[in-house]
């Protein structure tokens, strides 16, 4: 059965609602080798929002309650509007048989067992007529995960042929697939005490750890968020009258400073150990200020935090090899040897378009024998937005769509809430 699915992205870089028309359909196993699945993305768009729209989802978090809902509720009815228009443009009437959204996140709190995103789904699914899955990661919070990041089942599911793979959006994430991988983070050489990261949503307690036995192999990742990313270059950008560092010529253009780049290097959430994750706030409320205290030129500081993200994404895949280096074959000798690449990343994001980011992870990705790979555009901008969709038909099947291994939960999980915006 061929499954034609809108899946809906917004991501904390508030650059827009990212769409993807995706036309899914499961690849039955052969032999002994696991099933996948095909897909075809059929019509992508990205509508940038207004400032308007930014300001307002940026501020989502300090609203009251009643406030909120009433956001909530907008933005779900939006939503709606920005999928007909989708719908409209591509001649899709009468063809979508589901809409994934993922909303946008305002609060994540996986330790107090909360994460929540705007766009009421029963709006949106009331607006479209058409079917709707969304709330995505309640159910994997809930169980003691971190809700994040919920990507990897579609990284398993869709593309094969990478050992790793990099999102940067506006806050960067890796995952590695491989046997070892889900026990990596429990290691001491991991990290250390989960309260260092206070503020950055990390929920490494009794809950996130606790059902470990419980968890199927059917991942078999380790995944994390590394750093905030998109956020902060494009707000250090803004200084500058930009909307983004195009193509990192500015950064490029810059020095680091040593001072700042060990400063943040020094933040505690870097020792942790994963399953962990970052909420919006740490780039704004942490990351940012800390940058902007420094008292650099723009690209300067543009520069220095270049290089922080590559140098904290070269820290996580060695973290995350040598935690999984008795199953791969890769020591501390294979690790530190630059040369020919044994293991392939594939970068998606819209950093993934900044050419100067881009060179210095190859350099530094290489010093670990990994070869980072760029895919066609389509896949770079809505990787996110084409998973959401696989998440949607999941959920709709009742099948496992979040993965305990990545987010520390105590199983893997069936996420979603379903919104029947069909008549009977």
């Amino acid at each position: 059965m061929v499954y034609k699915v809108i899946g809906l992205m917004s991501g904390s870089s508030l650059d827009g609602l990212d769409l993807a028309y995706v036309h899914l359909q499961e690849k039955a196993a052969t032999g002994k080798g696991p099933k996948n699945w095909e897909y075809t993305l059929m019509h992508t768009a990205c509508y940038p929002y207004t400032e308007s729209w930014r300001q307002r989802l940026a501020g989502a978090p300090g609203l009251s309650a009643l406030e909120y809902q009433l956001l909530h509720a907008e933005y779900g009815h939006y939503l709606g509007e920005q999928v007909l228009r989708f719908i409209e443009e591509h001649g899709l009437h009468f063809q979508v048989q589901l809409i994934a959204s993922h909303g946008h996140t305002a609060f994540h709190m996986p330790a107090r067992r909360m994460t929540a995103q705007l766009g009421d789904g029963a709006a949106l699914a009331a607006v479209t007529k058409i079917n709707v899955v969304s709330d995505l990661r309640s159910m994997d919070v809930a169980l003691g995960g971190q809700g994040a990041p919920i990507v990897p089942i579609g990284e398993r599911w869709l593309l094969p042929g990478y050992e790793f793979f990099l999102n940067l959006g506006g806050i960067a994430n890796v995952s590695m697939h491989g046997a070892g991988a889900r026990a990596a983070g429990s290691g001491a050489d991991a990290g250390s005490d989960a309260s260092a990261g206070s503020g950055a949503g990390a929920g490494g307690g009794a809950g996130a750890g606790s059902g470990a036995s419980a968890r199927s192999d059917a991942g078999n990742f380790a995944a994390f968020d590394v750093c905030p990313a998109n956020r902060v270059l494009n707000a250090l950008a803004a200084l500058e009258g930009r909307a983004f560092d195009d193509d990192g010529v500015l950064a490029g253009s810059g020095r680091v400073d040593p001072s700042l780049l060990e400063q943040l290097n020094a933040l505690p959430y870097y020792n942790m150990a994963w399953p962990k994750s970052l909420a919006n706030e740490f780039g704004t409320e942490t990351v940012l200020p800390l940058v902007l205290a420094a008292g650099l030129s723009t690209a300067d500081a543009l520069r220095t935090y270049v290089e922080h993200i590559a140098v904290q994404v070269g820290r996580a895949v060695e973290a995350l090899r040598r935690g999984a280096g008795a199953a791969h074959g890769h020591g501390a000798d294979a690790a530190t040897s630059a040369g020919v690449a044994d293991a392939r990343l594939l970068a998606t994001g819209g950093g993934a378009h900044n050419g100067f980011l881009m060179s210095r992870l190859k350099e530094v990705l290489m010093q670990h024998r990994i070869e980072v790979v760029v895919p066609e555009a389509a896949l770079v901008d809505h990787k996110e937005a084409l998973v959401m969709a696989l998440i949607g038909v999941l959920r709709w099947r009742e099948e496992n769509n979040v993965l305990a291994s990545v987010t520390g939960a105590s199983r893997d999980s069936i996420g979603g809430a379903v919104y029947i915006g069909q008549e009977a």
